[in-house]
């Protein structure tokens, strides 16, 4: 089983069902034209573009968004050039994190990455320092409402997924990155949308947090960064003490 933090989970599973439409749409576009761009604008062709397009489906995503983010991938559509970067950093309690941008200005994303930490207690790290603590893994969060833990057994083992865990009100499916669209394909054809699909970092050691104050403090640097137009995605190894109540994470 792989370490993860409970906390964690279930606040990406929320932040992805609750997020603001406007930066869940803005992510899913970005994703889109980088899809087109690298593998084509026909989602029969394109595995990553189809799994991509049924989760914008399931965000409500207007099909003239769609559309239009992945001619600006083909060049149908003039758009803008975006770079894929990552940050590694230290936040309060010595907790790593892996910040995934997607931006057309990475000097504006540097800087607003940068101070971002800087205004929360924490500090960039060299690349390379904390990537150590994380594997690039296969992502997938359903609803706990959307299917059952024996059903998704049944879908996705023999996909290649190696571990599900049941984090109460949604399941989480992990599976090397080398299967991720197979185990995309393989929930499709059951019918299961995920709520969030995504190769990921996942924690492979973690910190333990004990002090609520640090965990507040976790929690709005994850917050402050989630909210920064160019981040795409957020990583870090906090393992937030059970006895937490959840007006800490309010």
């Amino acid at each position: 089983m792989s370490g993860h933090s409970k906390w964690a989970t279930t606040k990406r599973h929320k932040a992805a069902v609750d997020a603001k439409k406007g930066k869940a749409f803005s992510a899913i576009s970005k994703d889109l034209t980088l899809a087109a761009k690298d593998g084509g604008g026909d989602p029969t062709t394109n595995a990553r573009l189809r799994m991509l397009i049924q989760k914008a489906k399931a965000a409500n995503m207007p099909a003239d968004n769609v559309e239009r983010a992945i001619k600006k991938g083909t060049g149908e559509l003039p758009g803008v050039v975006y770079e894929q970067l990552m940050y590694e950093a230290y936040g309060p309690g010595g907790v790593a994190f892996i910040v995934e941008v997607t931006t057309d200005n990475k000097n504006r994303s540097a800087s607003d990455v940068r101070s971002t930490f800087t205004k929360n207690g924490g500090n960039l790290a060299t690349p390379g320092a904390l990537k150590f603590s994380f594997t690039r893994q296969g992502q997938y969060i359903i609803s706990a409402e959307k299917t059952s833990e024996e059903a998704l057994m049944e879908c996705v083992l023999d996909a290649g997924a190696e571990d599900i865990k049941n984090n109460g009100d949604s399941f989480e499916i992990l599976c090397p990155v080398s299967n991720f669209i197979a185990v995309g394909e393989a929930l499709e054809k059951a019918g299961i949308v995920p709520d969030e699909s995504d190769p990921a970092w996942i924690p492979n050691t973690l910190v333990p947090i004990t002090d609520p104050d640090v965990a507040k403090k976790i929690m709005r640097l994850t917050d402050a960064l989630e909210d920064l137009d160019d981040v795409q995605h957020v990583y870090s190894n906090e393992d937030f003490d059970d006895s937490f109540s959840d007006e800490i994470f309010k």
